[in-house]
């Protein structure tokens, strides 16, 4: 048995995520040249390793483990970003998913702060929790990373706390390295709630 991820397209009305591909190279690699300075702790290619970068993510989901997505910006039509479901969680012995986390996530720096990032998590989170019906939505990030860690809390997940030397470092100059994980969730019983709050803060970019 072994549950495969499958994302489908999900549009908001700042954001449209549809599955990468290597049609989106051209916009995601001006996108990733902007500016760099809030990308020290995430795994985010140069502008000439974007194609290897989205053939890389291809290999991921080759298994059924990763599902990436490419964000493009309802304002320009552009790639912005990216961001992915993966790790699909189910019952031991069966096929039934029960958990999933978001990541591999990044936006240009002129995408972020407006609402996008926002809406790309409403989006993901409910599809993962009313059509897929899971009980946990994970999101990680490099402890040290504080941008990160608010902009995680800032969607409504809540921090469980430090997975110690738990993966692999995505910081230049750290290859091989491990790194300290912030681990943060939803679960469903706080789904309506934290859903409500996070189509609030939508509404007030739209």
């Amino acid at each position: 048995m072994g549950y495969r991820l499958e994302g489908p397209v999900l549009e908001g009305r700042l954001v449209r995520l549809e599955p990468l591909e290597q049609r989106h190279a051209g916009e995601l690699a001006r996108a990733v040249e902007e500016a760099r300075d809030s990308y020290g702790f995430t795994w985010v290619p140069r502008a000439e390793e974007v194609a290897g970068y989205i053939e890389a993510q291809h290999a991921r989901a080759a298994d059924g483990r990763l599902a990436p997505y490419a964000q493009i910006a309802a304002a320009s039509g552009r790639a912005v970003g990216v961001t992915a479901y993966w790790e699909p969680r189910t019952l031991p012995d069966t096929d039934v998913l029960f958990a999933v986390e978001i990541g591999f996530t990044w936006l240009a720096a002129s995408a972020q702060g407006t609402g996008v990032n926002a809406e790309a998590k409403l989006l993901l989170f409910q599809h993962a929790f009313e059509q897929w019906g899971v009980a946990r939505v994970d999101l990680k990030t490099d402890a040290r990373n504080a941008r990160s860690r608010a902009a995680i809390a800032a969607v409504g997940a809540r921090f469980e706390g430090v997975l110690r030397r738990s993966g692999r470092s995505w910081v230049p100059g750290e290859d091989g390295g491990l790194r300290d994980a912030a681990i943060f969730s939803i679960i469903d019983s706080e789904w309506p709630q934290t859903g409500a709050a996070l189509r609030e803060r939508v509404a007030r970019y739209t």
